[in-house]
């Protein structure tokens, strides 16, 4: 079934009705840096990972990118273009090789209308998806650059025990300018902030890593 018990969406389906959903699906690979879809295209499917990652992002006429989400396997991505007509909102691009399990929409919609059962489970998981971009959004509104710095760290890091000390760590290595990308600041405060938080202690850099030794400050 490609997977597809661990992706989100698909949560609370039976394996009956996972089948059926895998049957309507193609995989292709994708090399690292493809843009799979622009801002602005007519495209009409849903692509799940199965392997890599990718960022989605926004970007002008500059060139100025802001990166509003950086997504990894069991992630998803394009599932309005399913549900709904209209333009892609946003662009995205592999970070690395990446497999993606590509669903379209003609045939995901003549799925849906055979099968309401798997129509209302996918509107409560994607009802759930929209709360989690709601609370993205009044994050960027509401707080400080600060603020936002923080919250990124901690959902991108998990916990894990150092010396029998809880701590937690961001795995995947992350730039500075992609953080600032995340939050929409310069690179240059989130190195000063980055930087004063390791003068504090409150976080380190152990083999490309960024490790959280304690709670963070809630205030700069």
């Amino acid at each position: 079934m490609k997977n597809l018990q661990s992706i989100p969406l698909f949560k609370n389906m039976t394996l009956e009705e996972l089948d059926k959903i895998s049957q309507h699906t193609t995989t292709r690979t994708f090399p690292k840096n493809t843009v799979v879809i622009n801002e602005g295209d007519d495209t009409d499917s849903l692509y799940l990972i199965d392997k890599g990652s990718v960022k989605v992002y926004l970007s002008d006429d500059n060139g100025k990118e802001v990166i509003i989400n950086t997504l990894e396997a069991g992630e998803y991505f394009g599932e309005l273009s399913i549900l709904t007509a209209g333009k892609r909102s946003a662009s995205v691009m592999t970070n690395e090789n990446s497999v993606l399990t590509i669903i379209h929409k003609q045939s995901f919609k003549t799925l849906l209308l055979n099968h309401p059962s798997i129509a209302y489970t996918l509107i409560e998981n994607l009802a759930n998806r929209v709360r989690d971009l709601t609370e993205n959004i009044k994050s960027l509104a509401l707080q400080d650059v600060y603020g936002r710095v923080i919250k990124t760290l901690l959902s991108l890091s998990e916990p894990l025990q150092i010396n029998n000390m809880d701590k937690r760590v961001i795995r995947k290595r992350i730039t500075q300018q992609e953080i600032a990308s995340r939050v929409g600041s310069s690179r240059e405060m989130v190195a000063r902030i980055l930087k004063d938080l390791a003068l504090g202690e409150y976080i380190s850099h152990e083999n490309k890593q960024i490790v959280i030794n304690k709670k963070l400050p809630e205030h700069y």
